[in-house]
């Protein structure tokens, strides 16, 4: 089992920055993928961003591309969402999700571990 546990939302005016941290713990060698998701009021959980753990290429939604960076820490075992140029459109619960398959993947269900989702409010 992993377990993952996210820090680091919070309350930010548009245009400002904030970072999440995703510390994993448990049986992480098996970790291939670490991924950001976000799900707004109403909506579908959705893909942010992600990275492969051996090697960091990573992957971002569109609307996320140069303002947001994801990243990792091997010795920790932590990732980290750097979130800069924040529009009140970003404001969702943010979860880490791990990978355990060879292949990226932006959908949600293919993701087996879950943290318990940090709250992210950019107001206007």
């Amino acid at each position: 089992q992993v377990q993952l546990v996210e820090s680091g939302g919070g309350l930010v005016q548009a245009g400002g920055s904030l970072r999440l941290s995703c510390a994993a713990s448990g049986r992480t060698f098996g970790i291939y993928f670490m991924a950001w998701f976000r799900q707004a009021p109403g909506k579908e959980r959705e893909f942010v961003a992600a990275i492969r753990w051996s090697g960091g290429m990573t992957y971002y939604q569109d609307s996320v591309k140069g303002r947001f960076g994801i990243s990792r820490d091997n010795v920790k075992n932590t990732v980290y969402l750097q979130m800069n140029s924040l529009k009140s459109e970003d404001t969702a619960v943010y979860f880490c999700a791990a990978r355990s398959t060879t292949w990226i993947s932006r959908d949600a269900y293919e993701y087996g571990y879950w943290g318990q989702g940090t709250q992210v409010t950019v107001s206007s």
